[in-house]
């Protein structure tokens, strides 16, 4: 960890002295004698990072060496603050510029003064530091590379294998049909019944209960089916809101302000005349049942509640003639041997892998380590995957396995911590951040790469984009089985991931012990002054953040807070006078008080800047445009006017704002400033706002580097050619998201592509089509998902107009007059289509024969004229779920749906399809149960 903290200053360092010569020329000597040392003390660290477990004196030297590391990021960034203030003071006062040169400079003396002073203080201590490795027999730390080098990542991305799915864990299906018989059984209890799940710590209880919930009988069992996941933070009102919302939908408003009194009875309501299953995943006490239970209605028989638990007590307290207990075990030793030639061979086939005798015995002597816990051991097989097959590579690893057990008595929070150790610098430093989400919390991937790009955990690697380098350490961390995938985009990647509690209790005491970050977790917490990032779960009292910080905010780097009840102005204010140099400011739930202070533009050195509340008004202060070393500003779906001065903050990546509109820049503030523009933020990766006057002229079509870019609300008066000529320069794009509403000239999106009927500037080609509006999307190699939004009465018929690898297609509003689906089922990829809110306003859609291959769900929803949808035998041969949704003309289900032979949820809402299931019921036999199974 200290090598992580010292390389990641040392190359905050070497930019500043690049981009801020004019400042640091002064001090130039001390402060290149500090970049030097920490470059020694880097490859010293390499060394004594790994031994600090074993060596209290190294542990010592390595604490006080991270120490020295944070103070002289201190001194650094408190001068460039407090230069900052000067230059804007200066800038104030316009008269001093009729002054001579050297009356700013003296202006500035103090400070360079007092910089030059605190470095040569932090070289002098770092040298005392590096001369204690020889006075305390330290001698022995040598400069040496880590475990896993940066070249070896590249490598290892280059040969990254499929990763060992958690429902093929070995020795799970005879506990999985056991308790599957539990759920489907015909009891002789009527109403509603309880299965426990219990079992240590490690021991596959949520792996077991996903491979039982999303068996395919299973899910076809019951009317209506909801996991929610509860750990030690029991909030009864949360448990009930994410039950509600698995099983019914729910407005912003109501999920902001519904009680729980209220969201029990809607939950009891909607499932008092169905056959349900719900699981309720790690509960820790017998209070989440006592306190649930009436919600849970007992009117169906052979409604079930799922309960996994480490607490055997919860059950015994629970257990009545209306409930089951399913015990796990631990492995048995040719289990847990297949599971580590599974976990340490992945990806090399499916055949055994081929051993000679010395190393397979080692390995069963690594594997006895473990005791039969599968977690433990998917860990330690993760850990050897990365290392060379030779018994010298695994002696080394079974002796540090022992070193580690003997600290203690819990053997997998031993081999966890090896597993941990093992790890290269930047992977530890991504590892441990991923401790700060609430337990069991499913973890935005792409939030969490944001995060670890503005907290400096990103290495460079020669020209790749730092987010890809990003994901792949992600996917390590996945493929060493220290996170797991929770859920995955359309294209494949990661969409969100998990952390085991365990693991996530292991990333907190580290990350203590290395002062990394502390989670505010009670009222009573205490922290140490010089803590650099704090996490906030605990609900704050009046909003004030302040009770929380006491006298640690000096140092205080970054700010997270998952805290519901966000934060106030009082605490804005607090910010401002106690914590400038923040470089993370994350309000996962929120903020009270709508309103950023004016004063935010004090902060900086921030990079990452989230707020995030359920479709409130925010306003951003003109102040905004000092934050020049922002990288990520997420409002989530706040509403809110951006100043035009956002377009002066170069080093932005990520501009997630899709409810805001950003301001007009004034002929005047042209001519005093200089025109500003959306093409000036050449990095942009990510981009979310609705269109306005910035959307004139070509600025858009300069941000090559984008990959995701969100319009919504564009105007009409702004889709000139330019914006479309802007759309097709963008081939690096991924994720496309267009919104049109009609302007003033009450065209449509028709008109700018060309197509409506009638009309002479049609031009058709059998073999070509050429548009005058929007660009076919055939130089979009990279276009896996498309949404588009506004009038349209014709789609292109030409293939080669859509994106040649595009997965994922939504349309809605566009009032398709002609059958959408003749055109859409010949796209060769597409995996996901979705018609929404009057896409098609025709009365019949036909799907052929042979059409939409790799579909594999189907949405219809609000297509109020919509009466028929034809299914043709071979069409849509892998569709798995269809969902029609308040399409209320349309009485009967789909002709040819029991020809869908993969199809595993049909969901229904409204009125849709109510004669043809009334009909079915009556008449029972196979369809029905077929038709039981499925729907939803």
């Amino acid at each position: 960890m200290a090598e992580g903290t010292v390389t990641f200053f040392a190359e905050k360092l070497s930019n500043l002295i690049l981009q801020e010569a004019s400042i640091f020329g002064e001090v130039e000597g001390q402060i290149k004698l500090l970049r030097n040392e920490l470059e020694w003390m880097r490859l010293f660290l390499r060394d004594a990072d790994s031994k600090r477990v074993y060596d209290e004196r190294v542990k010592v030297w390595v604490n006080q060496i991270r120490r020295a590391t944070h103070d002289a990021e201190d001194v650094i960034d408190e001068f460039i603050l407090n230069m900052d203030d000067r230059r804007r003071r200066l800038n104030t006062l316009k008269f001093l510029k009729c002054l001579p040169t050297c009356v700013g400079f003296a202006d500035k003396l103090p400070f360079i003064h007092e910089l030059d002073s605190r470095v040569k203080d932090i070289n002098v201590m770092i040298g005392a530091i590096m001369a204690n490795r020889s006075k305390y027999g330290l001698e022995a730390l040598t400069a040496s590379s880590s475990s896993t080098t940066i070249d070896q990542v590249e490598g290892y991305k280059e040969k990254r294998a499929p990763l060992v799915e958690e429902s093929n864990v070995v020795g799970i299906d005879d506990g999985a049909k056991e308790v599957k018989q539990m759920l489907m059984m015909k009891e002789e209890v009527s109403g509603r019944s309880v299965v426990f799940i219990v079992g240590m710590g490690g021991l596959g209880k949520t792996t077991l209960a996903k491979k039982v919930y999303n068996q395919r009988d299973v899910q076809g069992h019951f009317d209506c089916k909801a996991w929610v996941y509860v750990s030690q933070e029991f909030r009864a009102r949360e448990i009930l809101l994410d039950l509600v919302k698995c099983i019914t939908p729910l407005g912003d408003t109501e999920k902001r302000e519904m009680r729980e009194v209220e969201l029990g009875q809607k939950l009891r309501e909607h499932l008092k005349e169905k056959k349900y299953l719900v699981v309720m995943d790690d509960v820790w006490s017998s209070e989440v049942w006592s306190r649930l239970r009436p919600h849970f209605p007992e009117a169906k028989d052979g409604s079930k509640v799922l309960i996994t638990t480490r607490n055997k007590e919860i059950a015994l307290h629970a257990t009545s003639s209306d409930a089951f207990i399913y015990e796990l075990r631990l492995m048995n030793k040719d289990e847990s041997w297949q599971l580590f030639l599974n976990k340490t061979f992945q990806g090399i086939g499916t055949t055994t892998p081929t051993l000679t005798t010395a190393l397979e015995e080692l390995g069963k002597n690594i594997v006895t380590k473990c005791e039969g816990l599968p977690l433990a051991i998917v860990v330690l097989g993760g850990l050897l995957s990365t290392k060379e097959k030779t018994k010298q590579s695994w002696e080394k690893v079974f002796a540090s396995i022992e070193w580690h057990l003997d600290q203690g008595p819990e053997s997998c929070m031993g081999i966890l911590a090896l597993s941990y150790n093992d790890l290269p610098y930047y992977l530890k430093s991504c590892f441990l951040y991923c401790g700060i989400f609430p337990e069991d919390s499913e973890i935005d991937a792409w939030n969490l790469i944001k995060l670890w790009l503005a907290e400096g955990f990103i290495q460079r690697r020669g020209k790749e984009r730092l987010e890809d380098i990003a994901e792949d350490y992600m996917h390590e961390l996945i493929h060493r089985s220290l996170i797991q995938v929770a859920d995955r985009r359309v294209d494949g990647g990661v969409m969100s991931c998990r952390m085991h509690d365990l693991l996530r209790d292991l990333a907190i005491s580290e990350a203590k012990d290395a002062n990394f970050f502390e989670v505010h977790e009670n009222m009573d917490s205490t922290f140490s002054t010089s803590i650099r990032r704090l996490v906030i779960h605990q609900n704050l009292i009046n909003h004030d953040i302040s009770q929380c910080l006491h006298n640690s905010s000096s140092r205080l780097r970054s700010l997270v807070s998952f805290s519901k009840s966000g934060i106030g102005k009082r605490s804005w204010r607090y910010l401002q006078e106690h914590i400038k140099l923040l470089t993370v400011l994350n309000l996962e739930e929120g903020f009270y008080g709508h309103m950023l202070t004016r004063d935010i533009g004090q902060l900086i050195h921030l990079k990452f800047l989230c707020i995030k509340e359920l479709r409130s008004d925010v306003k951003l202060p003109s102040s905004i445009d000092r934050l020049v070393n922002l990288q990520s500003l997420d409002l989530g779906f706040n509403y809110c006017n951006i100043p035009h001065s956002i377009w002066k903050l170069k080093k932005l990546r990520h501009l997630q704002c899709s409810n805001c509109k950003v301001s007009s820049q004034s002929q005047i503030n042209k001519c005093v400033n200089g025109y500003l523009g959306v093409e000036q933020l050449t990095n942009l990766q990510t981009l979310a706002l609705e269109g306005g006057s910035w959307l004139e002229g070509d600025g858009l079509g300069k941000l090559n580097l984008l990959r995701s870019l969100t319009l919504g609300e564009c105007s009409t008066s702004y889709l000139k050619t330019e914006f479309f000529k802007s759309i097709a320069k963008l081939t690096a794009l991924e994720f496309l998201d267009l919104s049109f509403t009609e302007g003033p000239t009450k065209k449509t999106l028709a008109n700018h592509l060309g197509l409506v009927r009638g009309k002479k500037n049609v031009t058709r080609d059998h073999n070509k089509t050429l548009l005058p509006g929007l660009m076919p999307f055939s130089d979009h190699a990279y276009l896996y998902d498309l949404s588009l939004g506004g009038k349209l009465e014709k789609l292109p018929e030409q293939i080669e107009f859509y994106p040649p690898k595009l997965l994922k297609l939504q349309l809605w509003d566009c009032e398709l007059i002609d059958d959408p689906m003749m055109i859409l089922e010949k796209l060769p990829s597409l995996r996901i289509l979705g018609l929404i809110s009057d896409a098609y306003v025709g009365k019949k859609m036909v799907c052929s024969s042979g059409g939409f291959l790799q579909l594999e769900r189907l949405e219809l929803d609000e297509l109020f004229e919509l009466e028929e949808l034809m299914i043709e035998k071979g069409a849509m041969s892998s569709l798995k779920t269809l969902e029609i949704l308040d399409c209320d003309k349309m009485k009967k289900l789909p002709y040819g749906w029991l020809e869908l032979t993969n199809l595993e949820k049909l969901s229904l809402d409204g009125s849709s399809c109510d004669e043809s299931i009334k009909e079915i019921e009556e008449a029972g036999g196979e369809d029905w149960d077929k038709l039981r199974k499925i729907m939803c």
